[in-house]
């Protein structure tokens, strides 16, 4: 079997404070795996596409550990909630609100994220 890879003009970008930042085509995101971008202020967020084509930005440091991996995460839903947990210690964030699910007290940077042409 043969797989094609998508093309389009879409560019993914993320809201900023100081306005939208492009981040990379859409068709780098592949729907269940995350991609890591360096944002201008030397940060890097993560950002996943899921399969119904919904796109996700979080940080992409993982609070518990303080390495950059929560975009090699795992993916998943918990009560219909999208997460990623960290390939490190497991710790799942909602990629919605950035909050831990398994401790309350932690949550990561959640960015907008759009796709335009």
């Amino acid at each position: 079997m043969t797989l094609a890879v998508e093309t389009t003009d879409l560019k993914v970008q993320l809201q900023l404070a100081d306005g939208w930042f492009t981040v990379c085509d859409l068709s780098v995101l592949v729907p269940g795996r995350g991609v890591a971008a360096l944002l201008p202020d030397g940060r890097q967020a993560a950002l996943f596409r899921d399969r119904a084509d919904r796109l996700y930005a979080v940080g992409n440091r993982d609070p518990f550990t303080g390495a950059a991996v929560l975009s090699r995460g795992l993916t998943g839903t918990h009560r219909g909630r999208p997460f990623v947990a960290s390939p490190l210690l497991k710790q799942r964030f909602d990629l919605l609100s950035g909050a831990c699910l398994d401790d309350e007290a932690v949550r990561i940077p959640v960015y907008e994220v759009r796709a335009v042409s």
